[in-house]
């Protein structure tokens, strides 16, 4: 079996087309699918779903893609344990989860590029679930996700627990939610959300199901600035943590809900597979910086609280 071949084959797979592993390992397109029918002949079995656009792995592929992105990462580690100059090259593929991008992206992402100039960092965001099957299955290098109080992540993930987020409601002044609150009042009123796979909604609409209460989604938007602008023009109830209530140019126009019988919680996590090789020390820094970056909001939240 020929390296650049699996370097191809996975190149295909996480850019979803040949052209897309052509620019990013600077080869021909006929190149890069001789390479993809080496590996094939070689393992005897289709790797590709050519029917499919993007391109797919088959099942058998998703196996060796899996096993491919391990043996690269062991090379790589390789050639970091005995290079003279020991600097850190190559990818660092790290997965966010939405409402944990406000805090990640600033301070943690900064003392990366700063530590390891070298690497490359390829940020995807997701959802929680489907970012902790990405890393499970070594499609990402490590995912810093939420995922409510009291489950917790697959047993074979390297699990790092950044302890409890609180799921800060918050409302503009005019929709005139009462202060307190209780949650069936509460149901009474619209919610702007995320669409639907967001982890967070799921979590609100359970609770209120359970309780046997309505759930009614006035707004969906994806961008959390936008939610937060909805929120403050008075389109319904929003969700929003602690570090991203307090980088929102929108949190002098909400205010945060107290509500008597619902404190929504999450439990912050950073994951990944073991061994973390080469990527110990990138993973290790972002974890830390991430974490001061979330209980840096406390103070404010507990402000806004007392007015």
């Amino acid at each position: 079996m020929n390296i650049h071949d699996l370097e191809a084959f996975i190149a295909v797979v996480e850019t979803g087309s040949i052209v897309g592993a052509s620019a990013r390992l600077n080869l021909t397109q006929p190149g890069v699918t001789r390479r993809i029918q080496n590996l094939e002949d070689g393992l005897a079995t289709a790797l590709l779903d050519r029917q499919s656009k993007p391109l797919k792995p088959t099942a058998s592929g998703r196996q060796a893609y899996e096993h491919g992105r391990r043996v690269l990462r062991s090379l790589e580690d390789l050639k970091a344990g005995v290079s003279p100059q020991g600097e850190l090259n190559g990818e660092f593929r790290l997965g966010i989860m939405p409402y944990l991008s406000d805090a990640a992206l600033a301070l943690p992402l900064d003392r990366l590029r700063a530590a390891f100039p070298a690497l490359t960092l390829r940020i995807t965001s997701g959802w929680s679930p489907r970012l902790v099957e990405q890393v499970a299955r070594s499609e990402l290098d490590a995912v810093a996700v939420c995922l409510p109080d009291g489950v917790k992540p697959p047993d074979e993930l390297v699990c790092d627990d950044l302890g409890l987020q609180s799921v800060l409601l918050v409302a503009a002044p005019g929709l005139g939610v009462p202060r307190p609150v209780d949650l069936a009042t509460l149901s009474r009123f619209p919610w702007v959300m995320n669409e639907n796979g967001c982890g967070f909604r799921a979590f609100i609409r359970h609770t209120l199901e359970a309780a046997r209460l309505p759930f009614q989604v006035g707004v969906e938007a994806m961008s959390a600035d936008l939610r937060m602008s909805l929120v403050a023009r008075g389109h319904g109830i929003g969700l929003v943590t602690p570090a991203a209530f307090a980088d929102s140019p929108w949190r002098d126009k909400v205010e945060i809900i107290d509500c008597t019988d619902f404190k929504p919680q999450v439990r912050a996590w950073m994951l990944h597979r073991p061994p973390a090789g080469r990527l110990s020390r990138p993973i290790a820094l972002f974890r830390d910086a991430l974490l001061e970056g979330l209980e840096k909001p406390v103070a404010l939240v507990g402000d806004q609280l007392g007015r």
